[in-house]
């Protein structure tokens, strides 16, 4: 059977009680329908394995890192081949897990090479975002595009927005309003572009205004691209009867207005390759700026022009922050898991540390918060249930099979994907499955 259509074989049994997810039962953003990672209380199982509350498990061809995405019982993920030439959307049916849609959308005879960045990333990470009749996937440099999801036909595409990606794309795009937002930090151009979603042509398109003052930096590490490279997914929020959006680049974090592009405050940082998505907390953006000396989590208050470094951050700390996973906001705590086998808690209105324990593993899928529980999910495969609060409880530990060594970067670990929740169901992508996990 051709690999694009294989999938696990499941028991019948299991098939009788996989019922199909209803219209409202959607994940339609990597973080969910409010973009942080909450899933209200669906009632998703606190304990699973390989053979327990397994509904389905499918394989996915080629590689992508890409977050599952869904809606009207339809998940959505998009993959491509491991060299980077061929780029696929891929639609399975939630109840059966079966593949019912595999289509290329675009080819590259010479793929941007990532490197030594091969093992964290893959030529299609960003992941979809989804709304009532329309799947958007976007695939960075090599490009972006609609389909309805109904007949699962091309309604537009969007090839000639380009940066140098080095390492690869991981900015996912946000849905608001009539736009898709999309975010380029390459090593060469870094730029937001918003798209009308009907038509796929420019709306707006504003460049990243900081001054990156390279003079004084190494040659050759601004000529391989690390220093002006960001992974970040915008954070739109209402703020005083008005949208504004939340994104993190490469020496700087920038407010802007997503209707118009406009830049309205900047805050300015040292680091680079900043991956985690923003959370709001009363009034304040809280952050992480990436990675090198000087790299940082901070809180941001919204509001004011031009740049607020010295008038605006509430609160910053150089140790102990997520570089890869992004952080989730409970009440007033924020927890987020590290990689180095530490989940970490600390309050939302100072940045001070509640608690710090140690899970194991290492992380970069973004967790859940569930029937008051959240969830973090490893790249070793192992899933840690923890109770909100001011005190460490950890509440389950689920391994699911990993599907190749760490150190194997054209298969690797369990979780970079991070999860989606439909249901009483959670969607969890490791490197080449799918599975539904639901409570028997």
């Amino acid at each position: 059977m051709n690999l694009a259509l294989r999938f696990t074989a499941f028991s019948f049994a299991s098939l009788a009680l996989s019922l199909p997810l209803s219209a409202t039962d959607s994940w339609p953003d990597f973080r969910g329908p409010t973009g942080d990672g909450h899933a209200g209380n669906p009632g998703i199982p606190l304990e699973w394995s390989e053979t327990k509350n397994v509904k389905w498990k499918t394989e996915i061809p080629m590689l992508g890192l890409s977050s599952p995405i869904v809606m009207d019982n339809q998940v959505w993920l998009t993959t491509a081949t491991v060299e980077g030439h061929d780029f696929y959307v891929l639609c399975v049916d939630a109840t059966t897990g079966e593949i019912v849609t595999n289509q290329k959308l675009f080819h590259s005879d010479d793929p941007q090479s990532m490197g030594n960045g091969a093992q964290d990333n893959s030529y299609a990470t960003p992941s979809a975002v989804i709304e009532a009749g329309r799947v958007y996937v976007h695939y960075g440099h090599f490009g972006t595009a609609c389909l309805d999801t109904a007949t699962k036909q091309v309604i537009w595409k969007r090839d000639d927005l380009h940066c140098w990606h080095y390492r690869g794309a991981s900015s996912s795009p946000v849905l608001f309003e009539d736009l898709i937002i999309l975010t380029f930090d390459g090593a060469d151009l870094q730029y937001l572009v918003a798209l009308d979603k009907k038509t796929g042509k420019t709306v707006w398109k504003t460049d990243r205004s900081v001054d990156y003052n390279d003079e004084h930096i190494d040659k050759k590490m601004v000529q391989e691209g690390d220093w002006r490279k960001a992974h970040s997914t915008p954070l739109i929020v209402p703020i005083d009867g008005k949208p504004v959006m939340c994104s993190t680049g490469a020496k700087a974090a920038y407010g802007y207005d997503p209707r118009t592009g406009k830049e309205l405050w900047q805050v300015e940082h040292p680091a680079y390759s900043a991956s985690p998505r923003p959370v709001f907390y009363d009034g304040h953006f809280i952050i992480v700026t990436g990675f090198s000396q000087g790299a940082q989590m901070m809180s941001v208050k919204a509001g004011g022009s031009g740049i607020v470094t010295d008038s605006h951050v509430d609160w910053s700390f150089g140790k102990s922050f997520p570089k890869y996973s992004s952080p989730i906001l409970v009440d007033d705590l924020v927890y987020f898991a590290m990689d180095d086998s530490f989940v970490v808690c600390i309050e939302a209105k100072t940045g001070d540390i509640v608690w710090k324990d140690r899970v194991g593993g290492k992380y970069r899928a973004c967790p859940i918060y569930a029937d008051g529980r959240i969830y973090f999910f490893s790249l070793e495969g192992a899933t840690t249930v923890i109770e909100p609060g001011r005190e460490f409880k950890v509440l389950a530990t689920n391994h699911l099979a990993t599907d190749a060594p760490l150190d194997d970067p054209r298969r690797g670990p369990g979780f970079m994907a991070s999860p989606a929740v439909a249901g009483k169901a959670l969607f969890l992508r490791t490197r080449h499955h799918l599975y539904r996990i639901e409570a028997e």
